[in-house]
C-alpha cells in the first residue's frame, strides 16, 4: 500500500491560499479614472462604495394610511423597470422608516436620494441636505425634484383624462384647468409649479391652466377657480399634483366644481421620471469625490 500523495494536498491548498488573498488585495485597489475598482468582484453588495447606489426615494410623509401603501406601489413599478436596484421609501416625517433612520442604517454606502416632491423647496433644499449631513458615513447624493418635465405632465394628463377628460375639452373655449400643489413660500418651488402648469396647458392643446396651492402660498383653489370664470372657462378640471392620497390632496379636490383628477400614485410615467432623476444624480456621484461630498 502506497503513502498518500501529500505534496499535491499541500499545493492545492497553497494555491488556494494565494487565490484568496490576491482576490482581497485587488477588491481594495483604488478607483481608476472611470471610477471603478479594477477587477471588482461582482458580487460588491449594492450600495457599498463603487457600486450601484441606493435609490432612496423621499416622501413627506402622511397620516393618511393610504399615503404609504400608494408610494410603496409606485416603488415596485420602479423596480420593474430597475430590477436588480436597491430601491427604498423613507419619509421626512409622520411616517417611518424616516430618512434619519434609513440613513444610519446604511453605512459606508452610496445613496441617492430623490425626492418625491415637486418643486425646490425647503424640503428639498434644507431637510435632505440635513439628513444627509448628519450621516458622514454615507456618500449622498440629492436628485432634483419631480417637476418640471415631460414626464410629469404625461401622468398629469392620462390621470386628467382618466377622470373624464376628452379631446372636445381640450378644444373648448368654456374649459379650464386648476393644477393643485401643496405650496411653498420658496420662490423656485413656486416657479417649478407654474412651469409645469404651462407645460400641462401646452399638452392639452392651449387650455389655460392655473396653478393653485393648498397651503403657504397664493391663490388657493378656490381663488383660482374664480380666475378662470372671469375669463369665461366655466368647465373646470381640477389636476391633483400630488404623489399619494393625503390631506391636502383632499383639500385641493373638494372644491372641484366638475371633474378631479386622482394623485399620480404608481402611474408608470412617474416611476420613469423617479429613474431619470437617480440616474441623472447618479452621473455626478460617480464623478465627484467622496470627501468633496462629505463637506459639501
Amino acid at each position: 500500500m502506497t503513502e498518500p500523495d501529500t505534496t499535491f494536498d499541500s499545493t492545492a491548498e497553497l494555491l488556494g491560499r494565494i487565490t484568496a488573498q490576491l482576490g482581497d488585495q485587488l477588491s481594495q485597489l483604488p478607483p481608476t479614472r472611470t471610477g471603478r475598482r479594477m477587477n471588482r468582484p461582482m458580487s460588491t453588495p449594492v450600495g457599498r462604495p463603487g457600486s450601484t447606489p441606493t435609490l432612496i426615494a423621499v416622501g413627506h410623509g402622511s397620516r393618511d394610511p393610504r399615503a404609504r401603501a400608494t408610494l410603496a406601489l409606485l416603488l415596485d413599478r420602479v423596480r420593474e423597470l430597475r430590477p436588480g436596484l436597491d430601491i427604498r421609501l423613507a419619509h421626512i416625517e409622520l411616517n417611518a422608516p424616516l430618512l434619519t433612520d434609513t440613513l444610519a442604517r446604511h453605512p459606508g454606502g452610496d445613496a441617492v436620494l430623490v425626492p418625491l416632491l415637486f418643486g425646490r423647496g425647503y424640503h428639498v433644499k434644507h431637510d435632505l441636505p440635513a439628513a444627509a449631513a448628519a450621516a458622514p458615513a454615507v456618500r449622498t447624493r440629492i436628485a432634483a425634484p419631480l417637476g418640471a418635465h415631460p414626464l410629469l405632465v404625461e401622468a398629469l394628463a392620462d390621470r386628467l383624462a382618466e377622470a373624464g377628460w376628452t379631446s372636445a375639452d381640450s378644444a373648448s373655449r368654456s374649459t379650464g384647468v386648476v393644477l393643485a400643489a401643496a405650496g411653498s413660500r420658496d420662490p423656485e418651488s413656486l416657479a417649478d409649479i407654474r412651469r409645469t402648469a404651462a407645460l400641462l396647458g401646452e399638452r392639452l392643446g392651449g387650455v389655460p391652466v392655473v396653478p393653485a396651492y393648498a397651503s403657504a402660498a397664493a391663490p388657493t383653489v378656490p381663488e383660482a377657480l374664480r380666475t378662470l370664470a372671469a375669463r369665461g372657462r366655466h368647465r373646470i378640471a381640477v389636476a391633483s399634483c400630488f404623489t399619494a392620497p393625503g390631506l391636502f390632496a383632499t383639500r385641493a379636490t373638494a372644491h372641484a366644481p366638475w371633474i378631479a383628477s386622482a394623485p399620480l400614485g404608481a402611474h408608470p410615467a412617474l416611476a420613469r421620471l423617479l429613474l431619470h432623476r437617480y440616474d441623472q444624480a447618479v452621473a455626478t456621484l460617480l464623478t465627484t469625490p467622496r470627501q468633496e461630498l462629505m463637506s459639501a
